[in-house]
């Protein structure tokens, strides 16, 4: 078995294509920024983001609504130089809610929103201090 991507369902999907990868900085699979669906891939690695409309699902499955209410996902991505590239990202739109600060010892996070309101962390694994 072998980790494809995650997807978010959004319903508006240029804000979160624009997010994804202007403001994050994934690259697109198709730069299909009209949707209905996209995937996004980070520079290093094999797993991604992938947006998908919500109605369109939502044709697949009854029970989806129009939109989610509360948290439904966290998607966390690991980056080298977590202060750096907060900065980066705030210069390009993005509003950090809380961080740079340590999780634990191994590990210093940022936490942030796309523009569907889902959780994204930014986490800068440090080495193991002794």
């Amino acid at each position: 078995m072998e980790l494809a991507q995650v997807r978010l369902l959004v319903t508006d999907f240029a804000a979160c294509y624009r997010f994804y990868g202007e403001v994050l900085g994934l690259k697109p699979q198709s730069g299909a920024a009209d949707g209905p669906y996209e995937k996004f891939s980070p520079a290093v690695g094999s797993a991604g983001i992938a947006l998908q409309d919500r109605s369109m699902m939502a044709e697949v499955l009854d029970e989806l609504g129009d939109t989610a209410e509360g948290h439904r996902s966290l998607v966390v991505l690991r980056v080298d130089g977590l202060d750096a590239y907060c900065q980066e990202i705030t210069m390009r739109g993005a509003t950090v809610l809380h961080g740079p600060a340590p999780m634990t010892d191994r590990m210093r996070v940022a936490h942030l929103k796309d523009p569907e309101g889902n959780l994204v962390e930014l986490q800068e694994w440090l080495l193991l201090r002794g």
